[in-house]
């Protein structure tokens, strides 16, 4: 599920929203309340459980080859997205939804690069909650890797020290950072 020409899509495990108010998140790092939203190229970051933590990795113009052997592999495609084996069941199991908004109210959001819109005023859905579906399948179509790792901060790791552009989301809620040892 993408946006349509004019619509940003929110992410939610609750099918009854009938509208968007913009709020501070418990993890918010600025002071200003907001409706959050996704455009087209995010949407694959958001087919999760909502309090999932993930790590994620794709290419860029700049990315290496080698970067690209290492990270994606042999016949790797051109994403990876990866959880921990403890969320995998709640991953196959979720009923996830996405509400279609209308595109207007939302700014960019994130610095350097965009990785969100936002709103500062309340917005109201263009229709029901569509159910999204098969997170599992929604991958595999898309061609993108779904990794299951024992723990994320490895892969994190090697993926933030890369020529990839990634990005991590609920990354508080991993289970805790393996003792160099």
């Amino acid at each position: 599920m993408r946006p349509r020409p004019g619509e940003v899509l929110h992410f939610s495990e609750d099918p009854a929203i009938t509208v968007f108010r913009p709020h501070v998140a418990a993890t918010a790092q600025q002071a200003e309340a907001y409706v959050w939203a996704v455009d087209h190229a995010r949407t694959p970051d958001y087919r999760f459980p909502r309090q999932c933590p993930r790590a994620m990795a794709w290419t860029v113009p700049s990315t290496s080859a080698s970067d690209h052997e290492r990270i994606l592999g042999p016949g790797g495609g051109e994403r990876v997205h990866a959880i921990e084996y403890d969320w995998l069941k709640q991953f196959l199991s979720v009923k996830l939804f996405a509400y279609r908004l209308p595109a207007a109210p939302f700014r960019p959001f994130g610095d350097p690069v965009p990785h969100a819109l936002v709103a500062t005023h309340p917005v109201e859905p263009l229709g029901p909650a569509q159910p999204v579906g098969d997170l599992l399948q929604l991958h595999r179509d898309a061609g993108i890797q779904l990794r299951v790792l024992g723990n994320l901060w490895g892969f994190w790791d090697t993926v933030v020290t890369s020529t990839l552009g990634f990005t991590g989301i609920r990354l508080r809620n991993a289970k805790a950072k393996p003792q160099q040892g």
